[in-house]
């Protein structure tokens, strides 16, 4: 281009001068730094060799992993990656956080890794001429009290989840990666997992060889206290309940409960009339120590209760259904899964669009299998659902933001809490999907008069090729053919609508199809009263009331948007002082809102936020609201019907 400007006219002289002018301002702003080359994409091919792993958990006072990992290298560039995407996480929550003293050598000798500047999860070697093998070294810091993460790690119990401990090179498809893992345990603790012993001398456990997919996806308990019980159905059906306890007494399970955890197999046999694994293993931590967890994995769970869970029953109901719900995803969501839920490996990132199907769905077939098997019965599940839908009736979030965006949260949030839940709708597709599956439910039990149900779905859809344990993928276009075939109706605007489209309403359709209508009493259920003394921090939920929760050393938890609390200035964090001045607790609280319903006067509660006192006067007149199922009567009775054991 010429940029010589000899035209004599003032006009052309401007534009000139002010093209040129532009011209040097951009050279002189500043302008993007190139980012570095890209990550080898993964692709469907083997990697040469097989990977070694060994994990030392023998360091129980601190919690420190060791590992020592192998890795067949040849000269070049090579990319290690850290699992960042982790299955059932919805997120990219990989720890790297916890990682130290990374290291890699070959024959001794020290090999610099460099970090990726783009990507914190990549680690960029350049490999010598005449390396073979690689050594990583490294250690896994579990947290050692919660408020720095979960804790997985004390001195009688340990959840290791592989993906904590493994690196792996770029490139490749997970499963087309292999490794040897083994694990050194402390002296006298047993352990279970889906994976396969090859052989096992004293403390120290060699695996068979496995994929990188199904080692992440077989997660390893261990300790001191142990107990396993065999669930089988069948010998076809192999199912264990391996219990890991901080004493011995934590694992003293009746006979009675046993039973119904053998039911809860027996009927999800019944309901998906298939299974996709060789033997299923229940992991479950019963433990105060090592924190609580409800993770899906294709071949065993991975799940923790407080250490009273058995000892008092009572006050486990509303926990019970978390083994249902873990073992419904060995089907919907290990087998079957969105198509964009699958990744070819950890570091991949993952669509959640489907969550309501995927988490949802389960949800819902984790209350019903928990019914069925009378590990919870009809009443308190219907006391459950109205509490989930009453909730919702309080939640003005459905005002702005559709279930669908909800699924996007686990990336957003990383799953970290939020402040505002009734506006903020953090992870709805669980409780709202769990809704309109009994929707979609009591809507297929209705137009057939009651020859078919979404039991029917679940046969059809999740009961395909028995046997096998390879992912079978699904979109949004798979289910509703399903459900037609199941049967037929405009499936896919029935489920648009809800998910889709902003839904100010709460979706109580399958309730009432169901025969029965959302209502509220004064006094809670004999098992919610028992639930909220036994709990141990106490959480008191006055939502439907007042519009808060008061939980640990009567912390305010939750507030309810634009409820009474909201409105007086009454914000989470906050500390419960006095009611009506007198000191806090539960009872009084209770009977002041029971007062204010004869008088005019407002109930004053004292609140504290770090060293400022606020006294706040609430106009609420209204009683307590603790929710409830009411028959609606000449009604089929549909829900108790779902609820049923199966025949």
């Amino acid at each position: 281009m010429n940029l010589s400007c000899r035209n004599s006219s003032a006009m052309i002289l401007t534009i000139c001068f002010l093209f040129l002018f532009s011209l040097a301002s951009a050279q002189d702003s500043p302008q993007p730094v190139p980012l570095p080359p890209p990550i080898p994409a993964p692709a469907d091919t083997p990697y040469p060799g097989t990977l070694g792993l060994q994990v030392d958990l023998t360091d129980t006072v601190r919690g420190v992993v060791s590992v020592h990992e192998t890795i067949p290298a040849k000269p070049g560039a090579l990319t290690l990656l850290y699992p960042q995407w982790i299955p059932g996480n919805h997120s990219p929550t990989g720890p790297l956080s916890k990682l130290g003293g990374l290291t890699v050598t070959a024959d001794g000798t020290r090999i610099d890794w460099v970090r990726d500047r783009v990507d914190p999860y990549a680690f960029h070697l350049q490999i010598p001429k005449g390396v073979k093998t690689l050594a990583v070294d490294f250690q896994y810091l579990s947290p050692v009290r919660s408020r720095d993460g979960r804790v997985s790690f004390s001195p009688e119990i340990v959840d290791l989840q592989w993906n904590t401990v493994v690196f792996y090179p770029a490139g490749h498809f997970t499963r087309r990666i292999l490794f040897s893992p083994s694990v050194k345990l402390p002296e006298a603790w047993r352990f279970a997992s889906a994976l396969v012993v090859g052989l096992q001398t004293g403390n120290l456990v060699q695996f068979q060889e496995t994929n990188l997919e199904t080692l992440v996806d077989s997660p390893l308990y261990a300790g001191i206290n142990f107990k396993r019980i065999d669930l089988s159905p069948s010998p076809a059906n192999q199912v264990f309940l391996n219990l890991f306890g901080d004493t011995p007494a934590n694992l003293a399970i009746t006979p009675e409960q046993i039973e119904l955890h053998r039911n809860l197999v027996k009927e999800a046999e019944k309901l998906y009339a298939s299974h996709h694994y060789d033997h299923y293993d229940f992991l479950y931590l019963i433990s105060d120590k090592v924190g609580g967890i409800g993770l899906e994995h294709h071949q065993s769970s991975e799940d923790g209760d407080r250490a009273n869970h058995f000892s008092d029953w009572a006050a486990s109901i509303g926990d019970r259904d978390l083994l249902g719900h873990e073992y419904t995803h060995s089907w919907n969501g290990k087998f079957r899964r969105p198509a964009d839920l699958w990744t070819p490996n950890f570091n991949v990132p993952m669509q959640d669009d489907l969550l309501w199907v995927y988490e949802g769905m389960t949800q819902y077939w984790g209350f019903v299998l928990t019914t069925r098997s009378g590990l919870s019965t009809p009443a308190q599940t219907r006391d459950i659902i109205a509490m989930i839908a009453a909730n919702y009736d309080i939640s003005p979030g459905r005002t702005w933001r559709p279930l669908i965006d909800t699924t996007s949260q686990p990336a957003i949030s990383l799953r970290s809490p939020v402040s505002w839940v009734s506006w903020q709708r953090p992870e709805d597709y669980y409780y709202e999907g769990m809704l309109i599956w009994l929707d979609a439910d009591t809507k297929i039990r209705e137009m057939s008069g009651g020859t078919k149900s979404l039991d029917d779905f679940a046969k059809l859809f999740f009961g395909v090729k028995d046997g096998s344990y390879v992912p079978l993928t699904y979109t949004f276009d798979d289910v509703v053919a399903a459900l037609n075939k199941v049967q037929p109706y405009d499936w896919a605007t029935f489920l648009h609508t809800r998910v889709d489209q902003l839904a100010p309403q709460t979706p109580k359709d399958g309730l009432t199809r169901g025969g029965y209508r959302l209502s509220y009493s004064d006094t809670p259920p004999d098992w919610l009263k028992h639930v909220e003394e036994s709990n141990k921090p106490p959480n008191t939920s006055f939502a439907n009331s007042l519009g808060f929760a008061v939980g640990a050393e009567d912390m305010v938890g939750n507030v309810w948007w634009n409820s009474p609390a909201f409105q007086a200035g009454i914000t989470p964090g906050m500390r419960l002082i006095a009611v009506n001045d007198d000191a806090y607790n539960a009872a009084r609280l209770r009977e002041a809102i029971l007062q204010s319903e004869k008088g005019a006067a407002p109930i004053k509660l004292l609140l504290r936020r770090d060293d400022h006192y606020q006294t706040v006067s609430l106009d609420y007149h209204g009683g307590l609201h603790y929710p409830k199922l009411e028959r609606i009567e000449g009604t089929p009775d549909l829900l108790d019907a779902i609820l049923a054991p199966s025949k």
